[in-house]
């Protein structure tokens, strides 16, 4: 005749009631799935702050000749004309934008800055 354990974590009989306090923590003292939620919540705040800080980051950006154009700032939201800025006229496949107070002129094949305009 064979016998059997009973298994390590049992969730009929766990040790806060019947709810079941099994390794994966479905039920703690505040209530059911507590922990993931606010575990979700923190995960979500962290990410905005990092987002935000590269945020800032990019604001404060010096831009240089031959450095490369950050994606964030290759919309169409960052472009001008250079007609209605008083720039000089952009050379085939460049475009010039406006970012942080600075007029930046790009290469639209390699995205490297060409030059730069303060405001």
């Amino acid at each position: 005749m064979a016998s059997f354990a009973d298994p390590p974590f049992d969730r009929g009989h766990g040790p806060k009631g019947p709810k079941g306090g099994g390794p994966r923590g479905e039920w703690n003292d505040r209530g059911p799935g507590f922990g993931r939620d606010h575990d979700d919540d923190r995960i979500r705040d962290e990410r905005r702050m990092r987002e935000e800080r590269g945020f800032e980051r990019l604001k404060q950006h010096r831009w240089q000749p031959g450095y490369v154009m950050p994606q964030h700032y290759r919309g169409n939201g960052y472009k001008v004309d250079y007609k209605d800025s008083n720039l000089p006229k952009p050379g085939r496949n460049q475009q010039w934008y406006k970012i942080n107070n600075d007029y930046i002129l790009v290469d639209t094949d390699s995205n490297s800055i060409v030059s730069i305009r303060g405001f």
